[in-house]
């Protein structure tokens, strides 16, 4: 017959109390977390070095399209047709008369002195379609919808050159054209929207303006070069995966963590049903010398007081009544 206080083997009382814990209901939702948090940031920071791949690419297609050889205008784009991605900053050239009757001026646009416009201005070129050029900034007026003063083109014949750049639009700038926008203002410079409202075929694209000959006496402030950038993308992504090892080296230490405690737990316990167990058999056989020892010791005892009593009680009755 088993024991009151027999203990159960203490590995599968351990183990039942480490699965216990780590298929808890807390324990579950961290491990859910640590499931879609890992693979996020893995994610993440392949997402960030696909980037800085991207902007290294620009920034070397940038590079060695600035430090190449100017070509004519009509070799890199065409009448219709938008400039490829990968002739954007090649320096171009350009011979023709400017066409200040259809200038436009593009709003919102950085300068030395803040905020103001870009200058566009087609040159009809010798062979016949224009081609915009982007003279330069110059600073806006009392208000952003005052015409500002533009400096004017030299006369006749003129040689250009300058960066050659897609067509604006809003998936590539984020800018939108508005309706509401003063006459002969812009958002941004969609070429084919400005082609419709000239009365000569315009090439793809358009054209920063570097140089030209002969040069005015006062011109736009030439645009800045907007330099393409590699980023920070790189040490991101290094970042994503740190962050990813940290949660994993988290999620470990939080699971031994708890194993430890569950088994320091259930070792404490089979120990106090230990002794819980002996005291019981000791109150057992204190119960059993109790019950087969003490009374009839007892018993025996108070017997023979009986029967000495009696007997002595008897012999002084008999003296007594002798004498």
């Amino acid at each position: 017959m088993e024991r009151v206080g027999a203990r159960r083997p203490e590995t599968s009382h351990n183990l039942e109390d480490v699965l216990k814990v780590l298929f808890s209901q807390r324990m579950l939702a961290f491990h859910a977390l640590v499931l879609v948090l890992v693979p996020s940031f893995v994610w993440l920071g392949f997402w960030q070095l696909d980037r800085a791949g991207q902007r290294g690419a620009a920034v070397d297609l940038q590079q060695s399209n600035l430090a190449a050889d100017p070509v004519p205008v009509a070799e890199l784009t065409r009448v219709g047709e938008d400039v490829d991605p990968d002739d954007r900053w090649r320096t171009v050239e350009a011979t023709g008369t400017w066409d200040t009757e259809h200038e436009v001026l593009l709003r919102n646009r950085d300068g030395s002195r803040g905020v103001g416009f870009h200058v566009l201005t087609p040159l009809v070129t010798e062979e016949g379609p224009a081609v915009l050029v982007n003279r330069g900034w110059v600073e806006r007026g009392e208000t952003a919808l005052d015409r500002p003063e533009v400096p004017p083109v030299p006369e006749g014949a003129v040689e250009v050159a300058g960066r050659l750049h897609y067509s604006e639009t809003e998936e590539n700038t984020g800018l939108r054209n508005r309706d509401d926008l003063p006459e002969g203002q812009l958002m941004m410079v969609d070429v084919d929207m400005i082609a419709d409202d000239l009365p000569y075929p315009v090439y793809g694209g358009y054209v920063e303006l570097t140089r030209q000959d002969p040069m005015p006496e006062a011109a736009p402030e030439p645009v800045a070069l907007h330099e393409e950038d590699a980023g920070m993308s790189a040490s991101y992504a290094v970042q994503w995966w740190v962050f990813a090892v940290v949660a994993v080296v988290g999620w470990v230490f939080l699971v031994r963590r708890e194993t430890r405690d569950a088994r320091e737990a259930g070792a404490g316990e089979p120990g106090a049903a230990a002794g819980t167990g002996e005291a019981a058999e000791a109150a057992g056989a204190v119960e059993a010398d109790g019950g087969s020892g003490g009374p009839a010791e007892t018993a025996g005892t108070a017997g023979a007081v009986e029967t000495d009593g009696g007997s002595g009680a008897t012999a002084g009755t008999g003296r007594s009544e002798t004498a």
